[in-house]
């Protein structure tokens, strides 16, 4: 049985020729072997240096076939995806020919196109993957697009959230990051983690505004100073452009803030394994794949309550969400983790181990036999 995965997955090559690919989608993929025989990744190749976070494939049951770079901010990008159609969807038919399955990774700048050829022109089943915000207020305009179309067509979808107006051909499935060695790993790490004394934080994602890495900052610089000294280190793990920038503003903070730019999946885990809460105040996410690592090693919450992330998150109860995207309110969750008393945040810890299991690449793909390949 063989799946054509489609994507925007970044894919460099390396000296050798070996193809690496961002480390959270390829594990990812690598576990779906345990479904299908054969697995052609139709995704983006880059040039220019390679970042840290890439893995290559584990089986040469796995094929990349290459796709331009395409997207980004400027005009002449998006433009650059639209005169690019052509091309893709020739690379993507032939990819398909002697497939199974498909599956399509959305939202991405050319799903506008794809996923339309896709519903239209493809006759094997298949399923869209829609990895961002199913209920984003003020969506790009090519992400509602590709919702809309989701949603009036007749292949399943899976998303992240159960919603009350769900169709129901769109399926509530987590995104899957934990092997079954993580998670045992995890549990015993976490029925060690202690929270009497010096706190360590951890902000895990893109170094940027939208992931929500300058109100953690400004909120930080809030606190008063019996708070600070509570606090050990704050790790912040990612890359970006506005890097010097963050290093420049954390150093005014009178805290130990370490930035260890971009690791691979293992050092980060071991981040997790000493922090005592994950900071993520971000505008919009599905639910970010660095909640649920983060919450197996025993790292408590503390995130914005977008998309399905309250679904999981239960303010007080296994976690803590921020009211509104203000400096001023994660302050008052960071002091509030702070002041509660060692037991309780223990058994908010605990609560959490049944959770995440549903984050397991074991558990996914036992649903995406029993539902979608059933049936699609």
């Amino acid at each position: 049985m063989k799946l054509v995965i489609i994507s925007h997955t970044e894919h460099y090559r390396l000296e050798d020729d070996t193809i690496v690919g961002l480390a959270s989608t390829i594990m990812e993929i690598n576990h779906l072997l345990d479904v299908f025989d054969e697995i052609s990744h139709v995704a983006m190749l880059h040039q220019g240096p390679i970042p840290s976070n890439v893995i290559p494939y584990s089986s040469e049951r796995i094929r990349f076939i290459a796709l331009p770079p395409l997207g980004g901010t400027k005009f002449k990008d998006k433009l650059g995806v639209v005169l690019k159609a052509p091309s893709v969807v020739n690379i993507i038919n032939s990819a398909l020919k002697d497939a199974d399955y498909f599956q399509f990774r959305a939202p991405t700048g050319i799903g506008v196109y794809v996923i339309p050829y896709l519903v239209f022109f493809c006759k094997i089943p298949g399923w869209f993957k829609y990895a961002g915000n199913w209920k984003q207020e003020h969506a790009p305009i090519a992400y509602r697009i590709q919702k809309w179309l989701l949603e009036h067509q007749n292949r399943y979808v899976t998303i992240n959230g159960k919603w009350q107006d769900q169709k129901h051909h769109c399926l509530s499935f987590e995104n899957p990051c934990l092997t079954n060695d993580e998670l045992s790993d995890g549990a015993i790490c976490a029925s060690q983690k202690t929270f009497d004394g010096i706190i360590d934080f951890c902000y895990v994602g893109r170094l940027e505004p939208a992931k929500g890495l300058d109100l953690v900052l400004d909120a930080l610089g809030l606190l008063d100073m019996d708070s600070k000294h509570r606090i050990g280190t704050v790790h912040i793990v990612g890359g970006g452009t506005k890097t010097q920038y963050y290093k420049d503003v954390a150093a005014t903070l009178d805290l130990d803030i370490v930035f260890h730019g971009l690791l691979i999946r293992d050092e980060v885990h071991g981040i997790y394994k000493k922090c005592h809460a994950i900071l993520l105040p971000s505008a919009s996410e599905g639910f970010p794949k660095v909640i649920a690592e983060a919450m197996n090693y025993g790292c408590l919450p503390i995130v914005s309550d977008v998309s399905s992330i309250g679904q999981y998150v239960q303010d007080g109860v296994n976690g803590f969400l921020i009211k509104a995207l203000e400096a001023n309110c994660l302050k008052n969750c960071i002091m509030d983790f702070l002041q509660q008393p060692e037991e309780i945040l223990e058994r908010m810890a605990d609560r959490n181990s049944e959770i995440v299991e549903k984050f397991s690449y074991d558990k996914y793909n036992i649903k995406l036999r029993s539902v979608i390949l059933k049936n699609a």
